[in-house]
């Protein structure tokens, strides 16, 4: 991965990453590893491979720990054991989401309730296990990945969408609340970032031209777009930065 910038304040700094082994959240885990960071990444699959690999390219091997973030006793689990390894955290990068589609008269209650634990729920708990650690260290930054999808009203993401508005809410309550400690929270939104996932299960020639057309930038975005944004809300260069969603989405949708 090329570094365009370099955060000083990043080096030996302590992250944590959910869902970090594939996607946006691989962009991010080799992101933080290249500014020589101590990462922590989870995910459900086996990511060791990848661990291993990313130790070799940059002499500083991630810890990767196998866990299901919608257990919540378990993510917080790994969150201690992430601490006691490579000390109390600094960084948190909330990043494990599903996006799966499903028309709202299909929606079950079991439907719901899974989608609301990987993509909202698993964001507080996370948030709730780091906070005392970053309060204890005089201060922190949460980065809690949202979607720009909330702003545009998709058919059939109607659960992703609502856990996506929630994602916004929670960061600004907890940016009010921890603020006093300089715990900063603060939300990234990306547009349609084409992932491996992405290609195969949602991405059609028609819909990759119609998408483009209503960006203002032309290129399509790719997962190692998102990493400066998510740095440079990691690193005190956004010291007095907080409470806010920045989108990064080639200029789809305008917030402010």
């Amino acid at each position: 991965m090329d570094q365009i910038a370099t955060f000083h304040d990043l080096r030996g700094a302590s992250v944590f990453i959910t869902g970090g082994g594939g996607g946006i959240g691989a962009a991010l885990t080799e992101g933080f590893v290249a500014q020589g960071a101590k990462v922590t990444f989870v995910g459900r699959g086996d990511y060791t491979a990848f661990a291993d690999k990313l130790g070799e390219a940059y002499e500083n091997r991630p810890l990767f720990i196998r866990c299901d973030v919608t257990d919540t006793a378990a993510l917080q689990a790994a969150i201690a054991q992430a601490a006691d390894r490579n000390g109390p955290l600094s960084v948190l990068v909330n990043n494990a989401a599903n996006d799966m589609r499903y028309p709202a008269e299909d929606v079950t209650e079991a439907i719901w309730d899974d989608m609301m634990a990987v993509n909202l729920k698993a964001y507080f708990f996370a948030a709730q296990a780091v906070a005392p650690m970053m309060r204890a260290k005089g201060g922190g930054s949460i980065i809690n990945y949202s979607s720009t999808s909330y702003m545009m009203g998709i058919a059939k993401l109607s659960t992703y969408i609502a856990a996506n508005a929630g994602i916004m809410g929670l960061t600004r309550s907890l940016a009010r609340e921890w603020g006093p400690d300089r715990v900063r929270v603060n939300a990234l939104a990306p547009g349609w970032v084409l992932t491996e996932n992405q290609m195969q299960k949602w991405a059609t020639d028609d819909g990759l031209a119609a998408h483009r057309d209503r960006q203002c930038l032309k290129d399509f975005m790719e997962p190692q777009d998102m990493v400066g944004g998510t740095l440079f809300l990691a690193s005190a260069a956004s010291r007095m930065l907080t409470g806010q969603v920045i989108a990064i989405d080639a200029g789809v949708v305008v917030t402010g």
